[in-house]
């Protein structure tokens, strides 16, 4: 595609503002460690939301969407639940309030504050890295086959004879211009950077909704799609046949294994809810979780990502996909067998559909995507390394400065064996797939023990994640599809957990009594309850275990509605629309009054001395 000189003339702009900005803030990020990596607890809630927001507004996942969208039709709305998406709700609802409290840098040393410094702790504190590490890599990688692919058809350039190779070098060059900013400037340069891009992408999303309905009337796309795709409801089996209209999507569905949807829907429900009870994973989410000023902030930011980000996203997600199936159903079929669903999105943009400067500042847009996604989980890694590793086994007492030089060089580090694991995987649903439900199904088990259990050890968290590795990388070279797997592996991890707590000894007690009193989590806490009352009798159980769980479901209901709301916009089916917007609204109402007004920092019967000598102190007096 020859871009028009405009279009080039705004990316390039952006490009260039982007790391003017992410290196004038990099002086603030370089005093220390505290200041790299959590921007010294001093942004504001709504930044670290827009900025939380703007790092899963991926450009990789966006590419995957229109795919499920276009594939799977308006049931596509439940598939993301294999992340799951809902594990904002429970973040908002309690997790996030109760990770904050902890008052820790990185997921690795939250493990230390919940099991102490016994051979159990060490062992699960090494692990949890190595498994923060690993998904790092992941993601980088993913980022990088999703960046490559997008880049390749809109670059005026063709870098290479070979089509893969092309793909491969664009995403290099973007990469390394994405790294450069935010090697040098940390959570800072993250957050700032990504609130800037986050603007960008919102105007470019609801410009593309707007102009999908003004091209594609209800009577082209009902000619394009099968009987059942505007339809949110689903039956035993999907019940989609494209076999009249686009066969290669039937392949399609029969390859990914979604058919029998009812079974797939209560895998998803089952390991998504399980996952969500386990908190967030060691990466750019749990980082802003622990950025932010009070817990009561967690909270509020975990919220404000589904308002901000969901509704202009599913507008692009729509947007393209209506495009695609109202004008471009002729250049699919005649693509045969080899239709790639994942370049429905650079092949629309490539239509030569939008008007120069809107295709130049989306563009810009979808690169401000992967840049805040890659550049939110490259700022991960080092916390772990330098953090986690090099400061707690080998250096304790370097320079601040030292610190921040290698994280830097940790960085680039890991950049380039994401990069490297790139070149070997060729889509991304095979990355999605592995790291949602085979990686990740192999980290529940522990890490939703570890809140609710007091008896739960650093012995029985080593062991449960020991044996969710085990099973989880073998699945790479396997036809078994991880979520079929999942309820096996987590019941070995279970069982992993539960035989290595009980061998042996339960933690420390008075480590135990801290993390009760300060996070202050429902659950089976009653003996750890009955030791803390010896100290301070005023100290009482939480009592919102109801409240919480009907927050949730109330909050998911809500999430999906304004996943929904902009898809029957862009199709013009106006009675769905507003129904889901009905439902966003009352649901809203609910949530006002039944979570944000009953939201606090900390137990009103927490211990002062708890607190005291940390950045929270002052929050006790505004629980």
């Amino acid at each position: 595609m020859n871009l028009p000189l405009l279009d080039i003339a705004i990316i390039l702009a952006y490009v260039i503002a982007t790391l003017v900005v992410g290196f004038w803030i990099s002086s603030r990020a370089s005093k220390d460690i505290k200041s790299y990596f959590l921007g010294g607890n001093k942004l504001s809630w709504w930044q670290l939301g827009l900025s939380n927001a703007s790092g899963m507004f991926d450009i990789s996942g966006t590419m995957w969407l229109v795919y499920l969208l276009f594939v799977y039709g308006l049931t596509s709305v439940f598939i993301p639940w294999l992340w799951p998406v809902f594990n904002q709700i429970f973040l908002m609802v309690f997790l996030s309030a109760w990770l904050r409290r902890s008052g820790v840098m990185t997921g690795a040393e939250w493990i230390t504050f919940r099991f102490g410094e016994g051979r159990g702790a060490r062992l699960s504190h090494l692990i949890v890295v190595l498994f923060a590490l690993v998904n790092v890599i992941g993601f980088i990688a993913y980022g990088f086959i999703g960046i490559g692919k997008f880049a390749a058809v809109f670059m005026p350039w063709q870098l290479s004879t070979d089509s893969h190779m092309n793909d491969v070098f664009y995403g290099l060059i973007i990469t390394a211009i994405t790294t450069l900013y935010v090697v040098k400037g940390g959570m800072f340069s993250v957050v700032f950077t990504e609130v800037f891009q986050f603007v960008i992408m919102t105007i470019a999303c609801i410009a593309v909704g707007v102009i999908a309905m003004q091209r594609v009337s209800p009577e082209m796309l009902n000619a394009a799609i099968p009987e059942g795709w505007t339809s949110i409801f689903f039956s035993w089996e999907l019940n989609l046949d494209w076999s009249e209209k686009l066969a290669a999507a039937n392949d399609k569905i029969d390859a990914d294994g979604y058919e029998l949807f009812a079974i797939f829907f209560m895998l998803m429900l089952f390991k998504g809810t399980l996952q969500s009870l386990a908190g967030p994973q060691p990466t750019y989410d749990m980082q802003r979780v622990l950025s932010s000023k009070s817990p009561k902030d967690a909270a509020k930011m975990s919220g404000f990502v589904t308002i901000v980000l969901m509704f202009p996203r599913y507008m692009l997600i729509a947007g393209l996909t209506v495009l695609a199936l109202g004008l471009f159903m002729g250049d699919l079929n005649a693509m045969g067998k080899d239709v790639d669903f994942e370049q429905i999105l650079p092949m629309v943009l490539a239509g030569e559909i939008l008007p120069s400067g809107l295709l130049g500042l989306l563009i810009a847009g979808l690169l401000a995507a992967f840049m805040s996604t890659f550049a939110a989980t490259v700022n991960a890694a080092p916390a772990y390394v330098v953090n986690d590793l090099y400061k707690r086994y080998i250096n304790a007492d370097a320079a601040p400065k030292t610190y921040v030089r290698m994280s830097y060089f940790i960085s680039v580090l890991f950049v380039i064996l994401g990069v490297a694991i790139g070149f070997f995987i060729p889509t991304l649903n095979q990355v999605i797939q592995w790291l949602v439900s085979a990686l990740y199904g192999g980290y529940t088990a522990s890490n939703v023990l570890k809140w609710y259990w007091w008896r739960f050890n650093g012995y029985g968290y080593f062991w449960g994640m020991v044996a969710g590795f085990a099973i989880a990388f073998p699945l790479i070279f396997t036809d078994i599809s991880p979520i079929n797997a999942f309820p096996f592996m987590f019941i070995a991890c279970i069982a992993a957990c539960v035989i290595g707590s009980l061998l042996t000894k339960p933690d420390d007690m008075d480590v135990l009594k801290k993390f009760y009193t300060k996070v202050r989590p429902w659950g089976f806490w009653a003996p750890v309850l009955a030791e803390v009352q010896k100290d301070y009798p005023q100290v009482g159980a939480n009592k919102n275990f109801a409240r919480d769980a009907i927050n949730v479901v109330v909050g998911i209901v809500w999430q999906t509605s304004l996943v929904a709301a902009p898809i029957f916009m862009v199709i013009k089916h106006w009675p769905e629309f507003i129904i889901a917007m009905v439902i966003a609204v009352i649901t809203s109402i609910f949530l006002w009054f039944n979570w944000y007004k009953k939201l606090e920092d900390y137990a009103a019967d927490t211990p002062a001395v708890l607190l005291q000598g940390t950045n929270d102190e002052h929050l006790l007096t505004k629980s």
